[in-house]
């Protein structure tokens, strides 16, 4: 290693008198930057009570491309872009460059950290790389929002020999594995608000009851009742005045009791599609859709996917008259099954590559992988970079194009032998989402880890929910325990980031990165150097010309090791 590397890894380099970093105005390519170019600022300084960091790497996010296609309409975004424009950039690594005085005991210049981007003060989002400036800057503040925020301190400290992409892409690998630890209820919420309701085909001479959930150890608060057969409803007042639950009949769907808007549990006696799609707005976070139906549904329902992804609603359902085995007969599950089939939808994409690599190097993993995607470069690339491994893993590997007539035909033969145990959903479609959930096997589980929007209504055939016990959950995002995971996997040896990185470049290059991942141009990450010379976007394998020295430390010609960074960074650093 040479000076200019060692100097710039402990930060002992002189600080420059003016920041660099690309603002956003607006919606739109158009609105980022000036020119086509950052812009430079005055040299932030910090408060007695901040810190001053530089910006190491940046992973580029199709969350960036949210942002700039939505602005200030954004929901993480609150503030008059054009005034204070957003600097974008939240997979960041970090090094302390300046302490304030009162923080001098805590930190050190030199100390290396990432962070947790969801940060709240007093329940208020102010997301780095969205309310707070991010890592498309070369230096920044982090003030006590960061540092003493309602989860308390917001960054993770990183290991001195964990390399800088490493801790960068921590942020998007710990989604990916908090989607496969995702928890959901057992039964009704004890202390929430429960609404039976009973459609227009329920049995009425059924014998309804709840074995669980509505009884001493653990009931709702309050208890609505829509259309409930007699008999049932009868019984569940008597029980609710004796737990003390407070009770209301609710004749009029559209009108329920003062002071009660959201409901933690819906469930509905029937299979009544036009029921479902009316009431199931009403569901609060976390929220649960019940059926309980011996009946198949006469149509598929409008579900809106978005909100299973964002609110994590999900939709249980037993043809038992028992209203508790909805619940509990089969338990939502987030892991993948072992030994089972998995399909990964539009997998080609950076974070379809880190699923499939989390798939083939866990333990007790799937033994088929099918990865699917329109684009055969993509999946050829997937293929070679992968197979082997597969292998080494028990596990067989298939990459199909649907666009082809005879893969097309390949992933027909998986429905027709009964589907599919796991589907993760990585493009964000409404019709591929309808699509692959008719795929799902015996209690299969579909995973919607694409961020569609909340209203995007997706037709469901919930008849599967009840006669296959199929379940469709979703989530993307990520918490410091999360996180702290993810690290540990990281710096024990169990994943590696650095496979996911596909091309680099210089803070110049971050709009042109931007730009090359809403194209899909990189079959992997684009990670951003705030702080090196200036250097275009550029794939791993091209920098056999263009940076020799780095590409003979590649991993096979193409895959980013803490050596080639360090090479790198030797080379490049300012």
């Amino acid at each position: 290693m040479s000076d200019n590397y060692i100097e710039y890894r402990q930060a002992r380099q002189a600080l420059p008198a003016k920041n660099r970093l690309w603002p956003l105005y607006g919606a739109g390519f158009e609105n980022l930057g000036v020119n086509d170019k950052p812009i430079e600022t005055d040299m932030p300084q910090c408060g007695p009570d901040e810190l001053l960091v530089r910006h190491d790497a940046c992973g580029l996010c199709f969350s960036d491309i949210k942002i700039l296609s939505l602005g200030d309409k954004h929901p993480r975004i609150f503030k008059d872009m054009k005034k204070d424009p957003v600097v974008m950039g939240h997979e960041v690594v970090m090094t302390v460059v300046g302490v304030g005085d009162n923080l001098k005991d805590q930190y050190k210049v030199g100390q290396r950290f990432i962070i947790q981007a969801d940060i709240y003060v007093d329940g208020v989002g102010y997301a780095y790389g969205y309310m707070i400036q991010g890592g498309l800057s070369q230096y920044n503040v982090i003030d006590q929002r960061i540092l003493n925020g309602d989860h308390g301190n917001y960054l993770i400290p990183i290991k001195e020999e964990t390399g800088y992409v490493e801790g960068a892409l921590v942020e998007p690998w710990a989604c990916v594995i908090a989607a496969y630890q995702l928890k959901y209820r057992t039964g009704i919420k004890p202390g929430g608000v429960a609404w039976i309701i009973g459609s227009a085909d329920a049995d009425p001479h059924l014998p309804y009851t709840i074995s669980a959930g509505f009884d001493e150890q653990s009931h709702p608060a309050i208890l609505l009742l829509s259309n409930a057969p007699k008999e049932l409803a009868g019984w569940l007042k008597q029980k609710a005045k004796a737990l003390g639950v407070e009770t209301h009949e609710v004749p009029d769907l559209d009108r329920l009791p003062e002071a009660i808007d959201k409901i933690d549990d819906i469930i509905i006696l029937g299979s009544d599609a036009d029921l479902i799609e009316k009431v199931s707005p009403r569901l609060a976070d976390f929220g649960v859709v019940a059926i309980v139906s011996d009946k198949p549904f006469a149509r598929k329902a409008n579900i809106d996917v978005g909100r299973i992804h964002y609110n994590r609603w999900v939709y249980v359902g037993t043809k038992s008259p028992d209203i508790a085995r909805a619940y509990a007969d089969t338990p939502v599950r987030s892991t993948l099954r072992p030994g089972g089939l998995c399909w990964m939808v539009g997998a080609g994409g950076p974070i379809g590559r880190m699923h499939l690599q989390r798939a083939i190097e866990m333990p007790n993993g799937p033994s088929v992988i099918v990865c699917t995607d329109v684009s055969d470069t993509r999946l050829a690339d997937l293929q070679q970079s992968f197979e082997h491994d597969a292998k080494n893993h028990l596990i067989n590997l298939i990459c199909l194009n649907p666009s082809r007539q005879e893969d097309a035909a390949k992933l027909a033969e998986f429905k027709a032998g009964g589907g599919f145990d796991d589907i993760i959903v990585l493009a964000p479609v409404a019709a591929v989402i309808a699509d692959a959930a008719t795929y799902l096997n015996r209690k299969g589980v579909m995973n919607v880890f694409a961020g569609v929007n909340r209203g995007t209504m997706v037709n469901l055939d919930l008849t599967d929910t009840l006669d296959k016990d199929t379940r469709v959950i979703g989530h993307s995002a990520s918490s410091i325990e999360d996180m702290l995971s993810m690290l540990r996997d990281t710096e024990e040896g169990r994943l590696s980031p650095n496979r996911s990185v596909a091309a680099i470049g210089s803070l110049d290059a971050a709009k042109a990165g931007l730009q090359a991942l809403k194209d899909a141009t990189y079959p992997g990450k684009v990670v951003i150097f705030p702080n090196i010379k200036d250097l275009p976007v550029t794939a791993l394998p091209d920098l056999k010309d263009k940076l020799p020295t780095v590409y003979a430390k590649l991993k096979n010609g193409g895959e980013w090791t803490v050596e080639a960074e360090e090479e790198f960074l030797r080379l490049m650093a300012l």
